[in-house]
């Protein structure tokens, strides 16, 4: 009968217990996404789990990417030139790759970067 009791309390405890992250995670939409509901102003706040996998797995592939998109652009050159479109090929080949590697936010979805 004892063992019985122990087992009820140790089995509704881990219950009680494996409740308590689904309400933490619960946040009110106005602290996310900042007072004013602006997009603009949305604070990005990523978790440990999503930067680590940012730090390991995106940044160098961008950064791989930039290189070879570097790369790319220099051989495509002559070919860019006859067709006027040096800077598209150089935004998008080197640029954006570029900005995604060196300027955005370990793990943030977007880059913090906005030139006008």
């Amino acid at each position: 009968m004892n063992l019985f009791r122990t087992t009820a309390a140790l089995l509704a405890l881990t219950t009680g217990l494996l409740a308590l992250p689904a309400q933490a995670e619960e946040v009110p939409q106005a602290t996310t996404n900042g007072a004013s509901g602006d997009p603009l102003y949305a604070v990005q706040a990523p978790k440990g789990y999503v930067m680590m996998g940012d730090l390991i797995f995106a940044r160098p592939l961008l950064i791989t990417a930039t290189a070879i998109g570097a790369v790319a652009f220099v051989i495509s050159l002559p070919f860019t030139l006859a067709s006027g479109g040096v800077k598209d090929a150089g935004t998008a080949l080197v640029v954006e790759p570029g900005r995604e590697a060196f300027v955005r936010c370990l793990g943030c979805d977007t880059s913090g970067y906005q030139h006008n």
